[in-house]
């Protein structure tokens, strides 16, 4: 299953129906993609369930109905181990950003971050999982697909937001304070720290 955000609510991808649910059920194959995700956005429809039959067809459908644009990120930890975070748009959030020609996503997930924070000293640990949310740009719906890695930095400095990209703040956060902090984010972004 997967789940894909529009704002905060939630679309799931299943290739199973459940009974018993408050969700709406709609065909994937069938649905007229805009018009649910501006009925999500309209808040319309707190969440719905899309369901195809094949598990390994489900994202693919979804990508053949909106314009899918792939972002890299990062997840990164500093020495001390605490957490980089970029603050935009009145939420926290994490670095990531579009990919350019012949980029990998590694490649593009660690330009961004350093772009945006001006973080450096960057490594990636690991590969984390994608996640999934659709945004409007001049007037058209897309689904951005992110890959997340998890990075280590060595960087020493301030670190100093993109403004041109309109981030106001970035700050290295104490896990422990993670979790209030992410009372004031996105939910794909809660994923990434969820065990």
């Amino acid at each position: 299953m997967y789940k894909v955000f529009v704002n905060d609510k939630a679309l799931f991808l299943t290739n199973e129906v459940q009974k018993e649910t408050n969700f709406k059920i709609f065909l994937l194959e069938s649905i007229d993609i805009k018009k649910l995700i501006i009925k999500l956005f309209q808040n319309k429809i707190e969440n719905a369930f899309l369901y195809h039959p094949d598990e390994k067809l489900i994202m693919k459908t979804l990508k053949a109905k909106i314009p899918v644009v792939k972002a890299g990120g990062g997840l990164v930890y500093n020495e001390e181990g605490n957490v980089l975070f970029i603050y935009r748009n009145g939420k926290w959030d994490l670095p990531k950003g579009g990919t350019e020609k012949n980029e990998t996503m590694e490649e593009t997930a660690m330009r961004e971050v350093e772009e945006e924070t001006g973080v450096s000293g960057l490594s990636v640990v690991k590969k984390l999982q994608k996640t999934y949310h659709v945004f409007k740009r001049n007037g058209r719906y897309k689904l951005k697909q992110t890959y997340w890695y998890e990075m280590k930095s060595t960087f020493k400095g301030i670190p100093k937001g993109q403004e041109d990209e309109g981030i106001e703040k970035v700050e290295w956060i104490h896990p422990n304070d993670i979790p209030k902090l992410l009372e004031n984010s996105y939910e794909n972004i809660k994923l990434l720290f969820k065990k």
